[in-house]
C-alpha cells in the first residue's frame, strides 16, 4: 500500500500538474458554485475583473469599486467519505476506495494550496478530521482515509451519515460527498436538506462491472455489507435483461435525487483517470458562475 507521502506525490505528478496545464495555475475559485452572495464592495486595484465594478457604488463615490462575493473569501470544504464494504469493490485500475481517496487527495490539495482549510467526515465510522490548511494536513487526511478503509464495515446507512454532517456544519461550506450511493432508500431528504444550506457536490463513484453481468456461467455472488449469498445463472439472457434494468432505474433514481437535491454531480469511474472529468467539472462550474455574473 502506498504511504500518504507517495500518494501526495503522485497525485501532484499525473494529476496536480496536468490541471495546471488547463487552469494556467490559477487554482482560485476552481470548486466553487454559483453562490452569489455579496459579501463586500471595495475599492478598485490593478488586476480586478471590469465586469465586477460597481457603477452604482462607483458613482456616488466617484472612485472606482468592485463587488466581492462571500464565496471568494475564506472557503471551508468537507470531504463526507462513504468508506463502507461496497466501496471495496473494483475490476479496473483501482478499488472505488482508492479512487476515494484519490479524488480526496486531489480536492484537498487544491483547496489548501489556495489557503483554503479542509475537512474530512468518514462513515461508516464517523470519524472526523477538523478543517485544517497546509500540505502537512492533506497528508493527515490521507493517512485517516487509509486508516479507516482497514476499519470499514457495517451497511451504509447514508441518510444518517448525511443528517450527522448537517448537524456538525455550521456555517456554510463546501461539501463533498463521495461515495458510490449504493444504500438503503431514504438519503434523498438529507441531502436535499444539506443542499439547501451548503454548496453540495456529489462525487458519484462507480465501476464498470457493476452496470452489466459477465456472460461467464454460474456465479455466486455476495453483498459485501450483507454477506447474504446468491447464485446466478448469468448464461441466461433474461437474467442479464433484468439485472441490467434493475442498474438502470437505480441510476435513474440516484440522478432524480441529486436534481431534486439541486446539487452538481461529479461522475468518476474506476476505469478512467480522473484529470478528464475534473476538467469537465471544473469547466462548467467557472462557466456557470461567470453566466450568472453576467446578468
Amino acid at each position: 500500500m502506498e504511504t500518504p507521502e507517495q500518494i501526495l506525490r503522485r497525485l501532484e505528478f499525473r494529476i496536480v500538474r496536468r490541471l495546471d496545464g488547463f487552469l494556467f495555475g490559477d487554482y482560485t475559485g476552481v470548486f466553487y458554485g454559483p453562490s452569489l452572495d455579496l459579501a463586500e464592495v471595495r475599492e478598485y486595484v490593478p488586476g480586478d475583473e471590469v465586469r465586477r465594478i460597481d457603477w452604482n457604488v462607483t458613482a456616488r463615490t466617484g472612485r472606482l469599486h468592485v463587488r466581492q462575493y462571500l464565496e471568494e473569501k475564506e472557503l471551508t470544504a468537507w470531504l463526507a467519505v462513504d468508506l463502507s464494504p461496497s466501496m471495496a469493490f473494483g475490476t479496473r485500475r483501482m478499488l472505488k476506495r482508492e479512487l476515494a481517496s484519490e479524488f480526496c487527495g486531489a480536492a484537498s490539495y487544491i483547496i489548501t494550496r489556495h489557503g483554503d482549510k479542509v475537512g474530512a467526515f468518514l462513515f461508516p465510522e464517523r470519524t472526523l478530521v477538523p478543517p485544517r490548511t497546509g500540505r502537512r494536513h492533506v497528508l493527515r487526511l490521507l493517512h485517516a482515509i487509509q486508516q479507516a478503509q482497514t476499519r470499514g464495515h457495517g451497511r451504509t446507512d447514508l441518510a444518517e451519515a448525511i443528517r450527522d454532517l448537517h448537524r456538525m456544519l455550521r456555517r456554510r461550506s463546501l461539501v463533498f460527498v463521495v461515495s458510490d450511493f449504493l444504500a438503503a432508500e431514504g438519503w434523498e431528504r438529507p441531502l436535499r436538506q444539506l443542499g439547501a444550506r451548503h454548496d453540495v457536490i456529489a462525487v458519484w463513484i462507480t465501476d464498470p462491472a457493476e452496470r452489466e453481468l459477465p456472460d461467464v456461467g454460474v456465479l455466486t455472488l455476495e453483498d459485501p455489507e450483507t454477506r447474504e449469498q446468491v447464485r446466478v445463472d448469468t448464461s441466461d439472457p433474461e437474467v442479464r435483461r433484468t439485472y441490467r434494468a434493475l442498474v438502470q432505474a437505480r441510476e435513474e433514481r440516484v440522478g432524480r435525487a441529486f436534481r431534486s437535491a439541486r446539487v452538481d454531480v461529479l461522475p468518476l469511474s474506476t476505469h478512467t483517470s480522473i484529470v478528464e472529468p475534473l476538467v469537465r467539472f471544473v469547466t462548467f462550474r467557472r462557466r456557470r458562475r461567470w453566466s450568472s455574473r453576467g446578468r
